[in-house]
């Protein structure tokens, strides 16, 4: 009986062990292994995994890399740097993970650097300043620095994620005033390919400082962000809906609004002639935003004449707004942007072509389960100006030598199909657009925002020859043996210009 006893013992252990699965780690993920990061390692199988992956807004980046290192601190960042580049193991960064095209942040079959847990926003009174963490969303940026009636100049949509928007830019409710996103940095904490842990400011690495307001991540991984606190209380927006039918009138309050910006620095713009499940049709959508509170500005005034389905336009605060206004997710997305002479013949025929495009696409999706973005935002010269004022950014867009609009140009399917379908689509129609603009004296303008461009576009190169010189030489100097050059390949390179 006893000797029974023991062998049931015995059978019911191992077959316990036998039906537990040791966690297999990669032979990729080795390296992290050996430098003590084994704890911050998820690989496929682990729930965690599968949550950060399903987390990627768009789902054209969720690539299955072969393990996930979800680091707690910047010294964890710094020795995962170290590691991956000792082992030539390519890798990639992820911060709130917004960004559409794959391979622009996430690896396949590589390592993908998650920083989500960098996720905090400090409000310092003493500076106003706000320290901020890469991994945040800035919907939980502006729900905490509401607290203190203040915001910072970042991201629209609450969903974006705060270095890719930082790094890339940034247009912001701020702009017309304070410059792009970038421009109200005040300091990086950066960790260097050697695993140095830096901070940029402009009396402390100032080269280094200024590539990166709009260099990407060509330098090395941004641990912390410290951004100028701006007041801010109530604010005066939302979304207003209008029929597809005034689409002439909209464009010329388009170009109204744009040249006027200087006059109301506080107002904000973006419309957008849109293809929506929801509709069925084309609508045409803005999205007003008075940073100083003001209702129904003077700036707002050909708008607010033309008639509309409905619209959720209110007393409201910039965190809310961030809630509020998000693009959908969970979709392939295909993006690409160019910037435009403000010119109502353009703009117009932008919107013709989209109607083509929308077309094409219900030839191939006739449930109209597509959504499409024909969305122009003001690009007027005091932008650029602005960054100057501020001390100056890597992207040069105060050689603009004219009012322009900022066209970007999306559209989002349901699956890979679609969007293999879509991309010539949609490449086609800002192809045929720029052939268009350059029919027309300064037309086409020279910059194009790295936050919007498609894989296939070349934004830094359109920073100026002396920016890029800048650039190369601030990459050559902070990762001389090129290891977010080589060893990251998404984002947009400097190696390539």
């Amino acid at each position: 009986m006893h000797f029974t006893h023991l062998l049931l013992s015995f059978c019911s252990v191992a077959s316990t062990m036998a039906a537990i699965t040791p966690r297999q780690i990669p032979s990729k993920a080795k390296c992290l292994l050996d430098a003590g990061l084994g704890e911050a390692v998820l690989v496929r199988g682990d729930p965690q995994y599968a949550e950060r992956e399903a987390s990627y807004w768009s789902n054209s980046a969720r690539l299955s890399p072969a393990a996930i290192l979800r680091p707690r601190n910047t010294k964890e960042v710094a020795l995962a740097v170290k590691a991956l580049a000792a082992a030539k193991q390519p890798f990639a960064v992820r911060s709130g993970g917004h960004t559409n095209w794959a391979g622009s942040n996430n690896i396949a079959g590589g390592i993908t650097i998650d920083l989500g847990f960098f996720n905090t926003t400090t409000y310092n009174a003493a500076t106003e300043t706000a320290d901020i963490g890469p991994g945040s969303r800035w919907r939980d940026v502006y729900s905490e620095l509401i607290k203190h009636k203040r915001a910072v100049a970042g991201g629209r949509e609450g969903n974006v994620g705060v270095a890719g928007l930082l790094l890339g830019g940034g247009n912001t409710f701020f702009t017309a005033r304070r410059g792009f996103a970038c421009d109200n940095v005040v300091a990086y904490e950066v960790v260097l390919a050697d695993g140095r842990i830096v901070t940029a400011s402009k009396t402390s690495y100032p080269d280094l400082f200024v590539a990166l307001k709009g260099g990407s991540n060509n330098f090395g991984i941004v641990t912390k962000f410290t951004m100028t606190a701006i007041p801010s209380d109530k604010v005066w927006g939302g979304m207003a809906f209008l029929p597809k039918d005034i689409a002439p009138q909209a464009v010329d309050a388009v170009v109204s609004f744009t040249n006027n910006v200087a006059n109301d620095p506080d107002s904000n713009l973006v419309a957008m002639f849109t293809h929506m499940p929801d509709f069925k049709d084309i609508v045409v959508a803005t999205l007003y935003a008075n940073m100083a509170g003001v209702e129904k500005p003077a700036a707002y005034k050909e708008w607010l004449a033309l008639p509309e389905i409905m619209n959720t336009v209110k007393n409201t605060t910039i965190a809310e707004m961030a809630f509020e206004y998000n693009i959908p997710a969970n979709l392939h997305d295909i993006w690409f942007t160019l910037s435009l002479k403000n010119d109502a013949r353009i703009l117009n025929k932008v919107a013709e072509l989209h109607v083509k495009l929308v077309e094409d696409l219900k030839a191939f999706i006739p449930e109209q389960t597509f959504t499409t973005q024909c969305l122009f935002q003001p690009l007027p010269t005091v932008f650029g100006k602005n960054s100057v004022a501020a001390g100056g950014n890597i992207m040069g867009v105060e050689r603009q030598k004219s009012n322009g609009v900022l066209f970007l140009a999306t559209a989002m399917v349901q699956t890979p199909e679609q969007e293999k379908k879509a991309y010539p689509l949609v490449k086609k129609w800002v192809e045929e657009v720029k052939k268009f603009a350059a029919t027309i004296d300064g037309g086409l303008q020279e910059w194009t925002y790295l936050n919007y461009a498609d894989k296939s576009q070349n934004p830094l190169k359109s920073y100026g020859p002396e920016n890029i010189r800048k650039l190369k030489a601030t990459a050559a100097k902070y990762d001389p043996q090129g290891v977010f050059q080589k060893l990251v390949p998404g984002g947009f390179k400097v190696s390539s210009l």
